[in-house]
Parts: C-alpha cells; structure tokens; sequence
C-alpha cells in the first residue's frame, strides 16, 4: 500500500472513530438526560443486596428507563454502578436519569411516617403497625408488655420491620416514664414507674379531654388514698376484651363480672396496663391536680362534672341519664 494511500486509510479510520466516539457520547448524554414516561411509576423500590442488573430491570418495569441497558450504562458513565444504595426513592416526572442515579447513589431514601394514637392498646397497636404500608412483619413472634408503648409519630423506611417501631417505641416510652418518675409529686400511693403506667392508661382511657386528665388523675389518687376501689369501666372492658373494643354499652352484668382487672371488684391497681398512655397521661398521674373529688361521670358534652360526695355524684349521674334521654 502506497504512503498515499496509508494517509487517506488513517484519516478515514480516524474520522470514522471520531464519529463513533462522538455518537457515544451523544448517544451517553440522551440516555442521561432521559426522563421518566409519563406511566412511570412514583416509587423506585432497590431491596437490600440486588445487582445492577435487577435494579435496572425493576427500573424498567417502573417506566422510569425505557430499556435495563439504559440504566446499566448510564450508571457506569457516571461511575456509580458499585454505590447505588438499597431503599426506597421518589422519582419525578421531570427527573433525569443523571439526577435519579445521583439520588439512588447519595442514599436520598424516601421517609415515610406512622402516626400512633394514645389510648390503643398492644393488639390495636400491633394491627395498625402490620397494615402500615412499607413495614415488614418479620418472622420473629412479637410480645411485649401492655402500656410499654409510646404514641408518637414515628419516622420508617419501607423495609423496617414493625419489630423496629415497637422497639423505638418501648425505648421512648421508658426514657419518658423514668424521666416523669424522677419529676413525680411527693407522697403519691403509687410504689413505682410500673404502677404509675397503669394508672396512667386507665387515665388515657376515662378522658380525651386534656384538661380534665390531671382532674381525673386526682380522682383516681383520692381514692387509693382512702383505700376506695377505683371503679373504672374502662378496666372492665380491658378484662373482657383483652384490649379491644367492647362494641356495645357496659351492662351491670359486666361490673359484676370477676377479671383480674375488674377495678369494681379487685382492690387498687389491675395486674398490667390497659392501653398504652401518652405523655401528657403519664404526667397527669405523677402530678395530678389538688382536689378533693372522689367520683366523676360524663356531662354529656364531651367532658365530666366531678363530685367530692357520693350525694352530689348521684345528682351528677341522674343529670347525664336526663339528658341521655332528652337526646
């Protein structure tokens, strides 16, 4: 081959590399700057120890590339392929492909929350903890005592299992309880941060009123003092139902009934909590208010009228009857 020809053969070789490695890296940039369809799916969920492959599959069957390969390369280009993280991302519409790996490699996991309500107990805990989307249920078998929850808000992962709430859960509720105890009103009937959770969830129980629980503390303190049985429908319910729901009117048929939590038969505290207290219960039953009361019933508007007699307790009770009628 002559020199001529060796010039023209490199040029044309040279050119058709510059053109092949410049339609790469064009080609590279489109798949970049591709976003998601319009039938994307909002979520991309990577579970622990997947390949790039698989997650560039799942990527495809979300929408959000429209081959695995696109994926796949895009991750090598930006040298992320080894650092993409397990977990749970959002990913928006006008969300480039550079920009959701950038996510997926920094670990921006999406955070999802479950609000606990004060007042449920273990097994209303446990159902809306076992139907909260994301969390796993595990395979270890869940037990725990009643009352040793704390309600709050709490910050997960899809893929936490509930096993891990219930223990931030039991973490927070004993820091708090300990944290009161230290802080409790001098010369209480109550022996220890045990004994105070279980008065402190029947308390959660008798009201949603929060200015009526320190009231109804009080009531309950009262009475142990003077050794009276606390004579609480809430415990009743509890030795019935073992936390659920009664699902109909308390009878007299139910008071009489013989449970270890039956406060109309047993004398002081039931055995265990009947739900798990909040806060602000806790704190009611460690400084509860200065009254004299002994009773309470339900004034028919939300709240209870407090009686510091039997006399003017009957009076209060005929009256919520009245009106029970009247409505």
């Amino acid at each position: 081959m002559t020199q001529k020809r060796l010039i023209k053969f490199g040029l044309v070789s040279l050119t058709f590399f510059v053109g092949i490695t410049f339609f790469f890296a064009w080609y590279g940039q489109q798949i970049l700057h591709a976003k998601p369809s319009e039938q994307a799916e909002e979520y991309l969920y990577i579970e622990q120890g997947v390949s790039l492959g698989s997650i560039a599959r799942t990527a495809h069957q979300a929408n959000i590339v429209n081959n695995p390969w696109h994926f796949r390369i895009a991750a090598q280009i930006l040298g992320v392929e080894k650092r993409l993280q397990a977990g749970e991302y959002h990913i928006s519409k006008d969300q480039n492909l550079r920009m959701t790996l950038n996510v997926i490699a920094s670990g921006q996991r999406v955070q999802r929350s479950v609000s606990v309500a004060e007042g449920l107990s273990i097994q209303q805990v446990l159902g809306q903890l076992q139907n909260t989307y994301g969390l796993v249920l595990g395979n270890s078998e869940i037990t725990m005592l009643e009352g040793s929850l704390m309600p709050e808000t709490y910050v997960y992962e899809r893929g936490d299992s509930v096993q891990s709430i219930l223990d931030r859960m039991q973490v927070n509720q004993q820091k708090f309880l300990q944290s009161a105890w230290e802080r409790r009103r001098k010369n209480l009937p109550i022996k220890s941060p045990e004994d105070a959770l279980i008065l402190a969830s029947i308390v959660e129980k008798e009201t949603a009123v929060p200015a009526e629980r320190r009231l109804i503390a009080s009531v309950f303190i009262n009475r142990l003092n003077r050794n009276m049985r606390l004579q609480s429908d809430p415990t009743v319910i509890y030795g019935i139902t073992q936390g659920l729901p009664l699902n109909r009117a308390i009878t007299k048929t139910d008071l009489r009934q013989k449970t270890p939590y039956n406060t109309y038969r047993i004398q002081g505290l039931p055995p265990t909590a009947i739900a798990n207290p909040g806060k602000a219960s806790i704190t009611a039953v460690l400084n509860p208010a200065d009254s004299q009361y002994l009773y309470f019933v339900a004034d028919g508007s939300g709240g209870h009228a407090f009686a510091e007699t039997l006399h003017k307790h009957n009076k209060n009770v005929a009256a919520w009857r009245r009106l029970n009628r009247a409505q």
